[in-house]
């Protein structure tokens, strides 16, 4: 694990699409998670956004983020998978192989879990032709799915090859998860780990959980939680997990900071995070007793 498995998140960065992109490069880093307001609401238009992109060298890892699509119906249903075939446009154009997808807030959701799992298939399908992978994540404040053991069942019911699950550190934690069932979940199924910590122990309300997401995360050994992100680090190693990290942080505070300072602390965190996963393993092979249990 190195710098090469980690990559920026636009969300975090101050600026325009071309100062976060070459922040992001200066800092070392090869890769990027976009979001399609990054490409759609550039002045000069998608094409050009695009173009802006493909210059820079960054490898884009993945789209944030088609919201509330699953478990609906009716013309609801058919205005978000209209939503949704123009965001794997967007992922196709600039060469995405993922769109992100986080689980439904929206109250007009179904909670059954095949009418989820259908919807999941009925998005892989539409992007399979686009060469498009979909990752379903759970939100810790979804209606019905918020707990990551849950977005696992609702990817492994839809079963298929093109969906897998999102896993957030931030939304584990924040709900009071257990990493347990991580050894449930193939890591082939695994699409997508996002990392993030926060700066305080517990989470006392809903309200905070949202708070604290959307406004006041930090890079991983910023915050409060390294023991917690470190376990998750190594477990998904140890299960074979070799695909992308990706540092999701929203926070206020970062936004005020020119974007090339933030992007040289994620590249600390990447680090923090290589170094907790290599010294633990260069623990356990040194330990005789280890080996024979």
């Amino acid at each position: 694990m190195n710098l090469s498995h980690f990559g920026m998140d636009t969300v975090t960065l101050a600026g325009t699409l071309e100062a976060k992109l070459a922040a992001s490069r200066a800092a070392g880093f090869s890769q990027i998670m976009l979001w399609a307001r990054d490409l759609a609401g550039h002045p000069h238009g998608l094409d050009a956004a695009v173009r802006l992109v493909k210059d820079s060298g960054l490898r884009v890892t993945g789209i944030q983020v088609m919201r509330d699509y699953e478990g609906l119906s009716g013309r609801l249903h058919d205005y978000k998978v209209d939503i949704a075939r123009s965001m794997l446009k967007i992922c196709h154009a600039v060469g995405s192989p993922l769109l992100m997808m986080c689980s439904s807030t929206s109250s007009h959701a179904s909670g059954d879990i095949e009418v989820i799992a259908r919807d999941l298939a009925k998005l892989a399908n539409l992007a399979v032709p686009l060469g498009v992978r979909i990752g379903y994540e759970a939100l810790s404040w979804g209606r019905h799915v918020n707990l990551y053991q849950q977005s696992w069942e609702a990817v492994d019911l839809a079963n298929h090859a093109n969906v897998g699950v999102v896993l957030d550190n931030y939304h584990i934690i924040a709900n009071g998860g257990t990493l347990d069932d991580l050894d449930d979940i193939p890591a082939s199924k695994i699409a997508m780990v996002q990392l993030s910590d926060f700066m305080w122990r517990e989470i006392r309300s809903p309200e905070e959980r949202i708070e604290t997401a959307r406004h006041l995360r930090v890079f991983p050994g910023e915050g409060e939680h390294s023991h917690e992100i470190s376990e998750m680090v190594r477990k998904l190693y140890r299960l074979g997990y070799e695909g992308d990290y990706s540092f999701e942080v929203f926070n206020d505070d970062y936004l005020q900071m020119p974007p090339e300072a933030v992007a040289n602390r994620a590249r600390d965190s990447a680090k923090w995070v290589t170094d907790q996963v290599l010294r633990r393993s260069l623990r356990v092979r040194e330990n005789p007793a280890a080996r024979v249990a």
